[in-house]
């Protein structure tokens, strides 16, 4: 984790054209500022590797999407009169289990992320590296996003439909559609959520990576190990 601080820190500094200078111009083997090209590549892999350990394990764990306000998830769009209706009518607890149990859905499927994240992690070159550090403020995330969310989404999916079979969603939520579909004056609707709580899963995996690597760009304290100290005499 204090790694994964390193890698997003040192992201802050890719608005500066003397880093950028400096970067360019890094030598092969230790010297000059103390860090190597190698040092930078074998840095970013370990840094994102604890930091991606740490934050899908946070959201694995029971209510890390459901008491995450950053990523819990709602109804979609079309069913938000659902929740909103049922609540009205005195049945605001069976909407709190409908919600409770995509969002269950949602921290088993991404158990299923982190030997993938590993993967993409290990395939990092210090051409990407570089890259990486010279990118945007999300140039970490963007990365993990373009190399594992396609992967990502058919390991998701099917898990997914077996934790709504699992947890009794789908009796849950027929449950739900069938009183929502018997008041009077209301449009009926037969939604497949699957493919919805999919997307919101990866979305709330990426988001929390993307607030880790927000977080730690504004927070100088973590310096605490020796790459960080010759990673940061660069900005210095």
């Amino acid at each position: 984790m204090k790694k994964f601080l390193a890698f997003s820190l040192v992201i802050l500094l890719s608005s500066c054209a003397e880093l950028q200078q400096v970067v360019n111009n890094l030598p092969q083997t230790t010297g000059g500022f103390g860090i190597s090209n190698i040092d930078i590549g074998n840095g970013l892999r370990e840094a994102l590797d604890n930091g991606i350990d740490k934050q899908v394990t946070k959201l694995t764990q029971k209510d890390g999407f459901y008491r995450n306000q950053l990523v819990k998830i709602l109804l979609p769009q079309e069913l938000q009169k659902v929740d909103k209706t049922l609540r009205d009518i005195g049945l605001g607890n069976l909407a709190d289990e409908g919600l409770k149990v995509i969002n269950r859905a949602a921290e088993d499927a991404v158990k299923e992320a982190t030997p993938i994240f590993v993967s993409a992690v290990k395939q990092i070159t210090f051409a990407d590296a570089k890259q990486i550090l010279l990118g945007s403020d999300n140039a970490a995330t963007q990365y993990l996003t373009n190399k594992t969310q396609s992967q990502l989404y058919q390991k998701f999916s099917p898990v997914i439909n077996r934790s709504f079979s699992k947890v009794g969603a789908d009796k849950i939520w027929s449950n739900i559609i069938t009183k929502y579909n018997a008041i009077p004056l209301t449009k009926n609707v037969n939604p497949d959520l699957t493919d919805y709580v999919t997307g919101q899963a990866l979305k709330g995996v990426y988001k929390m990576i993307a607030v880790e690597e927000k977080d730690i760009r504004t927070k100088l304290s973590s310096r605490t190990t020796d790459l960080l100290k010759r990673v940061f005499a660069l900005q210095d």
